[in-house]
């Protein structure tokens, strides 16, 4: 924005000043037609504007407003329309004629009868006519000075129309009478349209922001407003006789060249401001363009300039040296000829025209990269960056060139280089993959032929003693070669002082040319056309136990970075190799290793199987033994009990026994039968009558809900011979079978329980007794067979355990029996346990009678309340006195108490394991007193201090729980037939 405004708020004016004319002359028009005096004059008995001049300047400030919101076609119409009415008026008067315009014919309206319409003046029809004018010639460039000079006249005959309003006295203006608001609103109407042409003219002096438009602005308000300041003041002066007409003009000259003189002055100063700060620009800017100058004929790019024909306009110092051209020279010719090479010179030309034609340029303002032309005609790459810069009308371009050859040839090198690493850390990688030396040897070479590349390569172990290199491996693109030249896998080459003498010293060797060469090893080689040859040592710790050779055919071929990459390949290729040979040497030792670690971590498990179940032991017993008893206790007592009730206290019975075996084995895999296993004749098909009832509900119930049928097939030999062993353990053990061989068929199939007594045992020997579970399952493979006995080995994911086949093994183990598995992949599996079957002087044992004690008086001690009320009141009911202590201390010192009333106990019955004072500790502390005091040891471990012999100090026996009553009253009875003891 400048002091005048910008050429949006000029045509703001303009259209400003176009409404304010229609105002006017609408008001003025409407005063005629309704005789309306005031509307038509401004003062009273001044002249009054006509309804000619009104619909004139109608028309006018119409065409000002259109063309200030750039509508043309009904702006020109107005102006025309108003320049017609004007000259016909002019015409009328030179001719003295009426031509009846100045009414509009409104004298006959009965509004204005009494209003006298005058007619327009002469200076009134110029001054508009010229407005006119100048609207219709606003929009033409070329008529620009008639334009403002039009304007002008326009402003000057409104000004002197208007004097005679200042000043008084007759118009200056002859033949002229105009109208106040007339005069006003011509000058105006001249204003708006100078506004209309902001471009060019006054306006545009006006609104410049130089120095002229500065000056325009101070001096233009001072010329129009004070000589009118001065004259009023001489004539006012003259109007009250206080100076006379000499004295009035003196006055007014006097002013008005004051005032003048003084704005030309400050003017003055303002412009020789404005010149000095010129001066300084033109200097800074002398200043700037040798700087330039000097950036661009030291810049390290050439710059080079041309204009809109491809002529060089321009040719910098850099250019000079990079092209070979002097600057006289190149100046004056085309770009194309100089620096572009033929093939592309028509793109160039193509590219400046459609540049030149649509302004868009796809090379443009941006770096690219091609092939320049010096004057000896050779080409080489350069980054070139093409800008054009445009002043006023004319086009040029600039261009900033370098040469980038070096970066070129970096870039390849840089380019090279990473290959060679990508090539080394691929073969690094493949041959990290390998653990034999010949499969690291070819993955080598491999990689080699195909992407370094080589004609021939190989690669030779050295055997110092012989001092020879047998050739281990050589490349599949190079055996025919290899075959030509007898230098096949296995041939021998003797080391001489050649290249393959310095090699096998640790040395890399390289011979660019190897024609002519007199050693065997590279004449050979050279005979097969090839020429450049390359042999790499192959040493770790400084050892070198082979080479590797590559050769090319080409002279000169292997450049230092390939050189470079062989040597690093061989290094990592021997330690490749060399790890290779340890990995083997290792291998077969892991494989000793692992063969007896198998047997030890076999053992380690069953170990840690054994003492977890031990841990666990305690507690299951403990939960069992007040069931075991209360059961027991009712088998004898109650003879009342009718059958079916005596027969599920039976299998409750049964059932406790059976977990307690069970929780005692988890310990005892793979271990020898125990002395203290109980074994008694056992039928083996009533066995698995049994189990096919017990595991019923697996094999035919659930299956069916999913519509699944498993069919069962009992093939039982008759007259079977009994088997010595623990029912339980045999009853558990063949369960685990029928449910692994149910497990095995998801999709149903045919479950066989078969017994029969084995064909092929010796005569004179017990015969063997089999035992088969067979399915039509899945089938097991030879690596699932071989760990199927393991413990926590199993297939079943979560679902398994891995425990049952091991129990089941266990089991065979202890029973000095064999198990035997036939399984195929698809095919099912048949699990085959081998009894010897039990002489014929075995008997299944007789339950004795309830053996029958004198009263004696039992101290309890324990942690379980169920344990001390099921075992006192079993053993009250045999007639002993019984009392019960919970907790060791208590025991304690429940016994301390009974000594000191004379009244001590019998026997001491403690569990092992109790919070705070355990068992051992109770015994301690009364054999202390009473070192003949009898103490038993009742707990859930009894079986393994048994079978472990480790009998705790101070306890007399070990009894186990759950609870046997006839193992308790045993041992009750024998204590009944000792001599009294003193007690405590």
């Amino acid at each position: 924005m400048n002091a005048i405004g910008s050429g949006r708020t000029a045509a703001g004016y303009a259209g400003l000043v176009g409404l304010i004319g229609l105002a006017v002359g609408l008001a003025v028009l409407t005063g005629w037609l309704l005789g309306i005096a005031t509307l038509t004059t401004v003062v009273p008995g001044w002249p009054a504007m006509t309804p000619l001049t009104a619909l004139t300047i109608t028309l006018c400030a119409a065409s000002l407003t259109l063309f200030s919101v750039d509508v043309r076609l009904p702006a020109m119409s107005c102006a025309a329309l108003a320049l017609v009415l004007t000259l016909t008026r002019l015409t009328a008067y030179l001719l003295r004629w009426d031509a009846g315009l100045d009414g509009l014919g409104l004298e006959q309206h009965a509004a204005i009868h009494e209003l006298r319409i005058g007619l327009m003046s002469p200076g009134t029809a110029l001054g508009f006519a010229l407005i006119a004018s100048t609207l219709l010639l606003s929009r033409r460039l070329r008529w620009a000075r008639v334009y403002q000079i039009l304007a002008l006249l326009a402003m000057l005959t409104a000004w002197l129309g208007f004097a005679r309003y200042l000043f008084g006295g007759i118009p200056l203006l002859p033949f002229s009478q105009m109208a106040i608001h007339t005069a006003i609103m011509l000058m105006l109407l001249a204003t708006g349209v100078v506004a209309l042409r902001r471009d060019t003219g006054l306006f545009m002096l006006l609104t410049d922001a130089g120095p002229s438009g500065d000056s325009a602005r101070r001096l233009l308000p001072a010329a129009l407003l004070v000589p009118l300041a001065a004259g009023a003041l001489a004539l006012a002066a003259y109007h009250a006789g206080s100076l006379g007409v000499e004295q009035s003009f003196s006055l007014f000259a006097l002013s008005s060249v004051l005032v003048l003189a003084m704005l030309v002055w400050i003017d003055a100063a303002q412009l020789a401001r404005a010149d000095a700060g010129r001066q300084q620009a033109q200097m800074a800017l002398a200043a700037s363009e040798e700087r330039t100058r000097l950036i661009i004929e030291n810049a390290l790019d050439a710059v080079i300039t041309i204009d809109r024909s491809d002529a060089i306009t321009g040719w910098s110092g850099q250019a000079e040296v990079l092209f070979g051209w002097t600057a006289s020279e190149a100046v004056g010719r085309t770009l194309a000829e100089m620096i572009i090479p033929g093939r592309y010179r028509l793109d160039h030309q193509r590219g400046m025209e459609h540049y030149l034609a649509t302004g868009e340029g796809p090379v443009l303002n941006r770096r690219i990269e091609l092939s320049a032309l010096r004057r000896d005609q050779t080409e080489f790459p350069v980054e070139i960056a093409i800008t054009p810069i445009r002043l006023g009308d004319s086009i040029g371009f600039s261009a900033f060139v370098r040469d980038i050859t070096e970066r070129k040839r970096a870039e390849e090198r840089l380019r090279t280089q990473s290959e060679r690493l990508s090539l080394l850390d691929r073969s690094t990688r493949a041959i990290a993959e390998r653990q034999d030396v010949h499969s690291i040897f070819q993955v080598a070479i491999r990689s080699l032929e195909d992407h370094l590349p080589i004609d021939f390569g190989c690669i030779c172990l050295y055997e110092p003693a012989a001092q020879t290199l047998e050739i281990a491996c050589v490349g599949a693109k190079s055996r025919a070669l290899a075959l030509e030249l007898a230098l096949t896998e296995q041939a021998r080459i003797s080391v001489d002082r050649n290249g393959l003498g310095r090699s096998v010293n640790g040395e890399l060797v390289y011979e660019p040319d190897i024609a002519g060469s007199p050693h065997p090893f590279t004449a050979a080689i050279a005979r097969g056309g090839l020429r450049a040859l390359v042999i790499a040592p192959l040493s770790v710790e400084k050892r070198v136990f082979g080479v590797l050779v590559a050769a090319r055919r080409n002279p000169g071929s292997f450049a230092s970075i390939d050189c470079e990459f062989l040597r690093q390949l061989s290094e990592h290729l021997a330690l490749a190799g060399h790890q290779a040979q340890l990995h083997g040497s290792l291998q077969r030792a892991y494989d000793d290793l692992r063969r007896t670690q198998e047997s030890v971590m076999q053992q380690e498990r069953l170990r840690a199987l054994g003492q977890m179940a031990s841990g666990i032991a305690h507690d299951i017993n403990n939960a069992l033994s007040p069931a075991a008893l209360y059961t027991q206790s009712l088998l004898e007592r109650n003879p009342s009990l009718n059958a079916q009730a005596r027969e599920q206290l039976t299998v409750i019975q049964r059932a406790i026994e059976g977990v307690g075996h069970t929780v005692a084995r988890m310990r005892m895999f793979y271990r020898p039968r125990e002395d203290q296993l109980a074994l008694a004749a056992v039928d083996l098909n009533a066995l698995l009558d049994q189990v096919a009832e017990l595991t019923r509900a697996r094999w035919s119930s659930i299956p069916q809900e999913r519509g699944i049928v498993i069919e069962l097939k009992c093939e039982f030999a008759n007259a079977l011979p009994p088997v010595m062993g623990a029912e339980n353990e045999i009853r558990d053990a063949l369960t685990n079978l029928v449910l692994n061989a149910v497990d095995a068929m998801p999709e149903g199939g045919t479950l066989t329980l078969r017994t029969r007594i084995d064909p092929t045992h010796r005569a004179g020997s017990p015969p063997s007794v089999v035992v088969e579970v067979c399915d039509t399952g899945a089938g097991m493979s030879e690596s699932v067979r071989a760990h199927c006995l393991e413990p926590f080995f199993t297939t079943k994911g979560e679902r398994g355990t891995g425990l049952g086949l091991a129990m089941v093994y266990g089991m065979v183990q202890r029973h000095s029996a064999d198990i035997g598995i036939d399984s195929e992949p698809g095919r099912g599996t048949t699990m085959r346990i081998n009894f010897t079957a039990a002489s014929p002087v075995d008997r299944l044992p007789v339950t004795a009678p309830p053996i029958q004690t004198a009263p004696l008086r039992v101290l309890l001690i324990d942690d379980d309340p169920l344990i001390l009320r099921s075992l006192r009141d079993v053993l009250e009911s045999d007639g002993h006195a019984v009392t019960s202590a919970e907790g060791g201390q208590k025991g304690i010192d429940e016994c301390l108490s009974a000594h000191q009333r004379g009244e001590p106990f019998s026997v001491v019955i403690t569990d092992l394991g109790m919070p705070n004072v355990d068992g051992r500790t109770v015994a301690a502390t009364i054999k202390a007193s009473a070192p003949d005091m009898p103490i038993f040891l009742l707990t859930g471990w009894g079986q393994r201090l048994q079978s472990e012999g480790a009998l705790p100090q101070h306890i007399d026996r070990i009894l186990s729980k759950p609870p046997r009553l006839s193992e308790v009253r045993a041992a009750l009875a024998e204590l009944a037939t000792r001599p009294a003891s003193p007690g405590i």
